[in-house]
């Protein structure tokens, strides 16, 4: 694989692959932290055309709910 012409995504994916190869515990310890800081690129792209649909429908459902009852 050349390295050299990554995009900066592309190098980002790599290395973020790499240390979950060297180190699998950090992979629960970084999966705790997503959590809570949240990233929705990797919710979205684990989620499929489906899932990623279904969150959008419930967050405006969820925000009309809010703006009905405030």
């Amino acid at each position: 694989m050349n390295h050299q012409h990554e995009t900066p995504e592309e190098k980002r994916e790599r290395l973020r692959q790499e240390e979950l190869k060297m180190n699998p515990t950090g992979a629960v310890n970084d999966g705790l932290n997503r959590s809570t800081t949240g990233n929705l690129a990797d919710v979205v792209g684990g989620l499929g055309l489906k899932g990623t649909g279904i969150v959008i429908v419930v967050l405006i459902i969820g925000y009309v709910l809010y703006k009905v009852f405030t």
